[in-house]
């Protein structure tokens, strides 16, 4: 199974996000949450997209605990299976029932993947809040927080080149 959606080779129309992008909107985003006011127990990941932004919020945020949940969807750049699929490991949602929660994804474009984690966690009954670096007028959950609306594929950083082989 290969992993790489990004298509960098051609940006025409594509909004790319480095590194040093990366990070100053990662610090945008967590300031915008302290601004607000919500102070999270825990980080939930939707991994894998929001590994990295999720990372980046529980350091800049002060916040020791973190999880991810594991939903595939996207397949390929602009293709995606019918449904989101939850994949094991699954998380303790016992653990996190109760507690104030932050969900951290990279992009909401469909909101697909956002409404099947939302359902779970607050179903658990967590006070559970959303944050993005991406948000699309396509997306069909409201987030709580997002760094930037875009209306076109992004390239990420973490998904610009295809995965390292063995050189030997």
């Amino acid at each position: 199974m290969t992993a790489y959606h990004a298509e960098a080779s051609d940006t025409e129309g594509k909004e790319i996000l480095t590194w040093q992008g990366f990070g100053d909107a990662s610090r945008e985003l967590a300031q915008r949450i302290a601004d607000d006011g919500f102070r999270p127990d825990v980080i939930v990941a939707v991994a894998r997209g929001g590994l990295v932004v999720a990372g980046a919020l529980a350091y800049a945020l002060g916040v020791k605990l973190a999880d991810a949940m594991n939903v595939e969807f996207y397949t390929d750049v602009e293709e995606t299976l019918p449904d989101p699929v939850l994949l094991a490991p699954l998380l303790d949602i016992d653990s996190i029932a109760g507690r104030p929660v932050l969900v951290a994804d990279d992009v909401a474009d469909s909101g697909r993947t956002l409404q099947l984690v939302m359902d779970i966690l607050l179903a658990a009954g967590a006070e559970v809040r959303t944050a993005v670096l991406y948000t699309k007028p396509t997306s069909i959950y409201p987030v709580d927080y997002a760094w930037k609306d875009v209306d076109a594929w992004i390239v990420f950083p973490w998904s610009a080149l295809p995965p390292v082989t063995a050189t030997r």
